[in-house]
């Protein structure tokens, strides 16, 4: 579409003039935080003295952040919205922080931030200043939900929160940078997941300024047409907002913002009184402005205001160059700080008129502070889904799809609060149980075909589509808005969201340890499936079980692991996860039937412990073992448990002790995470002399890292993935990597002392085991039988 029509202004003169002063004063302290550490308001000569030493953050995004939220503020309090804003270009803290303080909701949190010249003077100072505040809009801005210091995520964030919300708009800017990246690409398909009846809007706003660090920007240098057929064919419906003179980019924006939301009401009254008839075409604004706006327009002879050079800091020496200093003084004074702020350093009464009051402040709405409005979800009581038990290791069971049937009932009781999300997997991971609940959403076309199974609904909460980024988004956005989800992935590709998972990690660590006026938000929780040791159909792609490596690497403070060994201990951790606040929690559990080892009962209590001894499983009650044989996962608890009954079956004098690991941070000592085990505790386990075989679910340097400061660790022997694999049957891809059972029974006699002679002709048969089984997985492509049907034989 064109450049919204002006018939008639909506703006007053009067109006006009206070929202320009409005968006000057945040220019202002934009400005003032890259620069000033003394003398905030100016009244007197600017010195070298009062500039920072260390020039940090980003001017040029900020002017046109800055007019977007003078704009919001307007229509919030004309039409009583309910508003949260998504700063999506890299940097931008600078606008959001300036929008805060002018509200006043930045000195309500922080009070040695106040509304006078001291507090404006502190504000400076801490901005991009050790000890203080980042240039992104970290979690210790107020309002804000997404910290953008990856870009990205903006709108996949966005419409997370939007998602049952249906009173909220979410404000999304788009960086013109930003835009180019994978992930920003695929969440503009948000639109067809977003149903008007129970969930909120979301209004994009594309900012193109031209540049990023040094560079132009891909879609701020093609064609008018094109970039309006993209925005188009992407099913938003664009409005064009374009230009430089304030009075007249600022009419502009009044009608076009108007334009926007009656649209969305519009859309949203239609659907709640005549039902979705059709997919809604929703607007979203392309913002066009010069990069840097307002800012000096040109330094040293080279242009500024519309380049590259105002994207960081544009005039770069202001403390050693007496004309740089000179220039920066000027650009501040342009702003006229004297007739926005009063004699004690508040913004003046007019201006303070313009911004909503109490909660209907962007950077004070509670659902971008989403603990204070979370309910704690109604859950069933997991026991009642238990797999009975009467035998360990006697029956083939899929974990995961007990633990459907368990998320069906979760989401029939929360249907306002929880969301499972996958990317076109839910069945393929048999949680195809939680249908039965509610279909998958969209909005998009149909087919005939498509009720064949398809389980599609306008009404569903089953968030399917294959873009893990957008899924994660989406989560994320969710959580930190006080809601509940599991988002459930193949292993192998949730690295897809490694650099996500990365900064969600790092925003609950700095919420949680430093910001109490944050609230607790619902736990992220990961369902790791479709693993490792059963990818014989897929080859050597699909296998990788690394992500654990990453999840390590964060904050003891905020991520938790768990990989239980059947489907009643995943009923257990998947209730615990539930319920809890301010983690990543990350469930390791497949798909393929397993065999089940645990009661109920004894599930609870092995969960509740981490950890544990399975006596049924060992030889050494009463006595110090010989041997520990250790293990973390499904596959490789199975082959563990395989190996005990060979060496048992071969020396029925060796005391072997079988230790499970379900909660694998309980390998940490206590002093270095939460979750892990006294030394004491961890050596009445493990032993302070013995061997002990660890078969790892996931790469062996990892049990390694964990445990290296165990009194044992030098007998800790750790059998894991060796990153090798094929197309191979589930027991040729364990021997190759040497988690089998053959080849932990071999470590065993190696590592016992008194083994080491008697059992050479007992070795000699394990090896001949291996070649067997791998000459028949490589002649019939299958398994032998009593491996595709091994039992516990006790």
């Amino acid at each position: 579409m064109a450049d919204a029509p002006l018939a008639q202004a909506p703006l007053q003169s009067e109006q006009l003039r206070n929202m320009d002063r409005y968006w000057r004063a945040c220019n202002y302290l934009s400005a003032g935080m890259i620069y000033l550490r003394e003398n905030p308001l100016l009244r007197k000569p600017l010195a070298a003295e009062h500039i920072k030493r260390r020039l940090l953050g980003h001017w040029g995004s900020d002017p046109g952040q800055s007019f977007l939220l003078v704009h919001l503020n307007r229509a919030i309090k004309q039409r009583d919205l309910n508003v949260i804003f998504i700063s999506g270009p890299g940097h931008g803290a600078p606008a959001t922080l300036a929008h805060s303080y002018l509200e006043g909701r930045y000195s309500e949190v922080y009070p040695d931030r106040s509304e006078t010249e001291e507090g404006m003077a502190q504000l400076f100072r801490l901005f991009s200043f050790p000890g203080g505040v980042g240039s992104h809009c970290t979690p210790e801005t107020p309002g804000s939900i997404h910290e953008g210091g990856e870009l990205g995520y903006s709108l996949s964030h966005a419409y997370g929160a939007a998602f049952d919300n249906p009173d909220l708009i979410v404000a999304a800017m788009v960086g013109d940078g930003e835009a180019e990246t994978g992930p920003l690409a695929t969440s503009w398909h948000s639109n067809k997941f977003l149903n008007p009846v129970h969930d909120g809007a979301v209004l994009p706003v594309l900012h193109l300024n031209g540049y990023k660090i040094a560079n132009p920007t891909i879609l701020a240098r093609i064609p008018h047409d094109e970039l309006e057929a993209l925005m188009t064919g992407y099913g938003h419906k664009p409005y064009f907002v374009e230009g430089d003179d304030p009075d007249t980019m600022h009419q502009k924006m009044a009608a076009t913002l108007d334009r926007c939301l009656d649209e969305i009401q519009t859309i949203q009254r239609n659907a709640r009184t005549q039902g979705v008839r059709q997919r809604p075409r929703w607007p979203m604004i392309v913002l066009r402005t010069p990069k840097g706006w307002t800012g000096p327009r040109e330094v040293g002879g080279h242009k500024v205001e519309g380049s590259w050079r105002a994207h960081q800091v544009p005039i770069a020496d202001p403390a050693t160059h007496r004309e740089s200093l000179r220039l920066v003084e000027a650009w501040l004074k342009s702003y006229q700080p004297e007739t926005l702020f009063d004699a004690s350093g508040r913004l003046v009464e007019e201006l303070r008129a313009l911004s909503p009051q109490g909660t209907r402040r962007i950077s004070a709405n509670p659902h971008a502070n989403g603990g204070a409005l979370c309910k704690a979800l109604d859950l069933p009581k997991f026991q009642d889904y238990a797999v009975a038990v009467k035998k360990p290791a006697s029956e083939y069971v899929s974990p995961t799809d007990v633990l459907g049937k368990f998320l069906r009932d979760v989401m029939r009781r929360n249907m306002t609060t929880f969301r499972v999300f996958g990317p076109d997997e839910t069945a393929s991971n048999k949680l195809t149980a939680i249908y039965e609940a509610s279909k998958k959403t969209w909005l998009a076309e149909t087919e005939e075909s498509d009720a064949d199974g398809g389980e599609l609904s306008i009404d569903g909460r089953v968030m399917e589509m294959l873009s893990e980024h957008t899924l994660e988004g989406w989560l994320e956005g969710y959580t930190l808005t006080g809601r509940h989800g599991l988002f459930a992935t193949y292993e192998a590709f949730v690295h897809v969201i490694d650099s996500m998972f990365n900064q969600h990690a790092k925003w609950l660590e700095k919420a949680k340890r430093e910001l109490r006026w944050r609230q607790p938000v619902p736990a992220l929780n990961l369902l790791i499936t479709s693993l490792v040791w059963r990818q014989d159909h897929n080859g050597f792609t699909h296998q990788d079980p690394g992500f654990l490596d990453v999840v390590t690497n964060k904050s003891p403070d905020v991520v938790r692991i768990y990989l239980p060994p059947d489907a009643n201990c995943l009923l257990s951790v998947a209730d615990h996860c539930l319920r809890s606040r301010d983690y990543v929690n990350v469930i390791v559990a497949d798909k393929q039937p397993h065999l089940q080892y645990l009661d109920m009962n004894a599930a609870i209590a092995h969960c509740t412990k981490g950890i544990g001894i399975w006596d049924w499983a060992s030889t050494d009650q009463h006595a110090e073992p010989d041997v520990v044989i250790a293990c973390a996962g499904d596959i490789a608890t199975m082959e563990a448990l395989a190996a005990v009954d060979i060496l048992k079956g071969m020396f029925d004098d060796l005391k072997i002790r079988f230790v499970n690991v379900v909660d694998l941070f309980r390998l940490m000592p206590d002093t270095e995470h939460p979750h892990g085990l006294s030394a004491r505790d961890f050596d009445s386990l493990f032993t302070t002399n013995k061997p002990v075989i660890f078969n790892f679910h996931s790469y062996a340097t990892l049990v390694h890292k964990l445990t290296y400061k165990r009194t044992n660790h030098e007998n800790i022997h750790v059998h894991g993935y060796a990153e090798k694999g094929n197309i191979n049957t589930p027991l040729e891809l364990a021997i190759i990597n040497g988690i089998d059972r053959f080849t932990l029974a071999i470590d065993a006699i190696d590592r016992v002392p008194r083994l080491r002679g008697m059992g050479d002709h007992a070795k000699e048969w394990l090896r001949d085991q291996k070649i067997d089984h791998l000459n028949y997985a490589h002649t019939e492509g299958i398994d032998r039988e009593e491996i595709r049907d091994w039992h516990w034989q006790g």
